[in-house]
């Protein structure tokens, strides 16, 4: 049977398929070769271009060894029946949407007569912020803030859930404060100013910090179009909907709560390397040289110049030590790595740190007493119990953490049957791809300090191991769940072997005369490592994804909002 017929004069189809077994009202057109699944989805379509009175013919499934087949009378007369009564519920919706429409209209106007001011003979209200509330119950008090949830109770009564990002708090706006213009039109992400006594709430009734300020007057700062954040994404949006509207998205409770615990986990940082007497010092981003190749560089134009986003912060903090001793910074650093993976991105947040006059023995107790202490301090801070609730299972570290050489990875992966891409073993000198290495790191189950990689997959400033010149005094710290969270090593102290160094990863020695300076005024055996703090929440907070804990995420195919 050919495509539907279509009438020589009005140039609507004259007849319409269906199939059950291969049609879609969706996407279907009504013709043979793309029915549609119902007859309802005919009719549709049908009387969407004014011919359904009479329909055109309309064809079913046929039976075995016939396509198609006209409908039954008796099976058209029901279809037809159930067509009428879904125009005449559509018509009474559509009445009611007007009359909705209108009444909405009429309140809104009558709301514009009402005018609330406020009271003179009250205290002066106390601005505070909503961390502040619970020192404050019983008093009169101004707060700010955005409207994070809103339920109202009649004509006569709403509860408003505000944040102002220290924390929450529930608002009782009763009487002529919910009939006027604004509390009509309020929804929630509007920012409003409201005035009144905190009072704790009786028992059985619960709120934030178990109170609630009952209004004597408020207003609306900022309004939001109705429906809030929903007009543009809810639970159920895909991630790049979310992403396209991260700045939204980080309005909600558990975003609010991942940036405050990145906001202390970068001050804990900081606390441990002060306490530790360390200095912090500002690198540079916008570099001419490289430091871990140059396949992930961002190159720009710079002012004529060729130039880079830096890579990492190193070779420059490792200029400052003969100055200021240990140093460390957080600073930004980029990677134009075409990496689809679940922890990579090609902007983060890098904590480095350089030491002179240590052992590789000292930089790996160093690294083990970085993470223990910075874990602990986040836990023991203020915003400690968001961990859990972000993170219900989290349950700190013990120390020691397992240390495993390079070589003894390459044994544990052959003898635990994991293989490359190809299906081959992995062998001496390969570089272990983040998938393989994460398997190894969740089946061990703890962390493990990786060391003394072969020096043809390392950084050309690492320092040879004294006993193997094949390899090098390296180590990345790998943690279940993510896999590598920090790179280090023993920097190559000796003049000629960094000289050496340049040449054989074809470097040209002249641009990094600054770098190699330091191994001919006053050269000492030192060692760093660079830290990625979005890799660190994401173990922290067991987030599956990078993404989930960066600010404005940047990776291959995304650089917006």
């Amino acid at each position: 049977m050919g495509d539907a017929a279509t009438d020589s004069v009005t140039g609507l189809m004259a007849e319409l398929f269906t199939s059950d077994r291969r049609g879609d009202d969706l996407t279907g057109d009504g013709t043979a070769v793309n029915p549609f699944k119902t007859v309802q989805g005919a009719m549709k379509y049908s009387a969407k271009r004014g011919t359904s009175d009479p329909f055109p013919k309309i064809h079913v499934d046929g039976d075995e060894g016939e396509e198609y087949k006209e409908i039954a009378k008796a099976q058209l007369k029901k279809q037809t029946k159930l067509w009428s009564e879904e125009v005449r519920r559509e018509g009474k919706a559509k009445d009611r949407e007007v009359e909705d429409a209108e009444k909405r209209a009429r309140n809104l106007e009558e709301a514009k007569s009402v005018v609330i001011q406020e009271d003179s003979s009250l205290p002066e209200a106390k601005r505070i912020k909503l961390r502040e509330s619970v020192a404050n119950r019983d008093e009169r008090v101004a707060v700010r803030g955005w409207v994070h949830r809103l339920r109202r109770q009649g004509h006569t009564m709403m509860f408003v859930v505000l944040r102002d990002g220290s924390g929450f708090l529930q608002c009782l706006l009763s009487g002529k404060l919910c009939q006027t213009y604004d509390a009509l039109l309020l929804s929630t992400e509007a920012s409003v100013l409201v005035k009144g006594e905190l009072r704790v709430l009786p028992p059985g009734k619960t709120a934030p910090d178990g109170h609630e300020l009952v209004a004597d007057y408020w207003e609306v700062i900022g309004h939001s179009p109705p429906g809030g954040a929903d007009n543009l994404m809810n639970p159920e949006s895909s991630v790049d909907v979310q992403l396209d509207n991260r700045h939204i998205h980080i309005r909600g409770d558990s975003m609010a709560k991942i940036m405050k615990l990145r906001s202390v986990v970068i001050q804990c940082f900081r606390d441990h390397y002060r306490d530790l007497g360390y200095f912090e010092v500002t690198p540079p981003t916008l570099v001419q040289t490289q430091c871990e190749g140059g396949s992930t560089l961002f190159a720009f134009d710079y002012f004529g110049e060729k130039a880079y986003l830096t890579q990492s912060s190193q070779l420059y903090l490792e200029t400052v030590i003969p100055a200021l001793g240990d140093v460390f910074c957080v600073a930004q650093s980029y990677r134009a790595e075409e990496s689809r993976t679940r922890r990579h991105l090609a902007e983060y947040t890098h904590i480095e740190a350089e030491m002179p006059f240590i052992t590789f023995n000292d930089l790996l107790g160093a690294l083990e007493d970085l993470m223990c202490d910075v874990t602990e301090r986040v836990l023991r801070s203020e915003f400690g119990h968001l961990v859990a609730e972000v993170n219900p299972g989290f349950r700190g570290l013990k120390r020691p953490f397992k240390r495993m050489e390079y070589a003894e990875a390459i044994v544990y992966l052959k003898e635990n049957g994991i293989r490359n891409k190809e299906g081959g073993w992995y062998e001496m000198g390969d570089d272990i791809p983040e998938g393989p290495e994460r398997q190894m790191t969740d089946e061990i189950g703890e962390p493990v300090l990786l060391t003394r990689f072969p020096a043809e997959i390392k950084g050309f400033y690492m320092a040879r191991c004294p006993d193997d010149r094949a390899l090098t005094e390296s180590v990345d710290l790998l943690m279940p769940g993510v896999g590598e969270i920090i790179g280090g090593s023993m920097r190559a102290s000796d003049h000629g072997e960094l000289m050496e160094a340049y040449r054989a990863n074809g470097f040209d020695p002249s641009p990094y005369y600054w770098y190699t300076d330091q191994r001919k005024y006053g050269t000492t055996p030192h060692g760093g490592y660079g830290l990625g703090a979005e890799r660190f929440l994401t173990w922290l907070l067991g987030r599956n994804h990078i993404r989930d804990v960066s600010l404005y995420p940047r990776f291959i195919g995304r650089c917006t909002p």
